[in-house]
């Protein structure tokens, strides 16, 4: 699977937004969208999905302009997991994840016992079978994460999106994300777009990276090229320095801020 945005602009009124946007995934590859608060970055995955229109440019799905997918198709390859900011409803984890066969229910079906199977399969997956019974609502933060993500895969996707997965999360639970996107990705050939705060997750994780800024300029390419000491200090106006560094024999990078520009 490839997924392509060629061109794509976006604006509210007369407030550009997103300017001449152009990236591609290609299958098994992680992405991440690097940009401070209010640039767009959720905006850019609501118009690359379709969610909101294009003013102009086009999102291709395996070179298909995805105007002319049929939605049921398109939401069988791709799988959205929004922030996880709480539920309203006070769903079990195994009813939530089972929320995500909805691609693959006709209208005013009911779920059957294979559309459960995937989401038992889903959860063991991610290891939280032990959380079936939780409603959401008691969930801590960490925990409703995976269990979106969970309800994600139980449509077997070729494509991720996800919106800061890893926020508001403690060490432990967003290398949990982190290491959940990666073996995805690695393992079983999920591609993945990310929206994230941190320029480490990325570095961490993704194969490509898109930065954005509130000039309308953008960047993309090599995570580890483009992720630099320069491209941060102009995207956030923020002086960093970025530290390499050896660990038990794996190559590490810290990104520190230093001061305001």
């Amino acid at each position: 699977m490839i997924f392509e945005v060629q061109g794509g602009t976006f604006g509210y009124k007369d407030t550009l937004i997103l300017n001449d946007i152009n990236f591609t995934v290609h299958e098994g590859e992680v992405m991440s969208i690097l940009g401070p608060n209010g640039v767009g970055k959720t905006t850019l995955l609501k118009c690359m999905m379709g969610l909101l229109k294009w003013h102009s440019g086009v999102s291709l799905l395996d070179g298909k302009n995805i105007k002319t997918i049929k939605p049921k198709e398109f939401w069988q390859k791709i799988a959205y997991v929004p922030q996880a900011k709480g539920s309203a409803f006070g769903f079990s984890a195994i009813d939530m994840v089972t929320l995500g066969r909805s691609a693959h229910l006709g209208t005013f079906s009911q779920p059957k016992e294979e559309d459960r199977v995937a989401a038992i399969r889903a959860m063991e997956d991610m290891g939280i079978l032990h959380l079936k019974d939780k409603l959401c609502t008691e969930m801590s933060g960490g925990e409703l994460q995976m269990v979106l993500i969970a309800r994600a895969l139980t449509i077997d996707p070729s494509m991720l999106v996800l919106d800061e997965p890893e926020s508001n999360l403690d060490f432990r639970n967003q290398l949990i994300i982190l290491e959940t996107i990666k073996n995805l990705s690695k393992k079983r050939g999920i591609s993945a777009v990310v929206n994230t705060h941190y320029p480490e997750h990325a570095l961490k994780i993704s194969d490509n990276a898109l930065i954005l800024n509130r000039e309308g300029r953008n960047i993309f390419g090599k995570a580890d090229e483009i992720i630099n000491e320069e491209n941060m200090r102009n995207a956030f106006h923020v002086q960093v320095h970025i530290n390499q560094f050896e660990f038990e024999e794996k190559d590490y990078k810290s990104v520190v801020p230093l001061y305001l520009v």
